[in-house]
């Protein structure tokens, strides 16, 4: 008879090799296109992070340009 708690190595926290772990989301909508291409990726939740990261960095870098 299965565990009707669960597997306890399901409720072991999760660990990171990261220098900042990943807690918080966002949910944004697209066009279909865009979502098909999207997850046609090998990893795409790491290429939108990827994605935002670049996209930051340089707002990020045309703001030092105007002050």
């Amino acid at each position: 008879m299965p565990n009707s708690k669960g597997n306890p190595d399901n409720l072991q926290p999760l660990t990171t090799t990261r220098d900042e772990p990943l807690v918080k989301q966002i949910s944004l909508r697209l066009p279909e296109s865009m979502y098909v291409k999207l997850k046609s990726l090998d990893n795409y939740p790491e290429f939108c992070r990827q994605a935002i990261a670049k996209a930051l960095s340089e707002l990020e870098d045309s703001d030092d340009d105007f002050t």
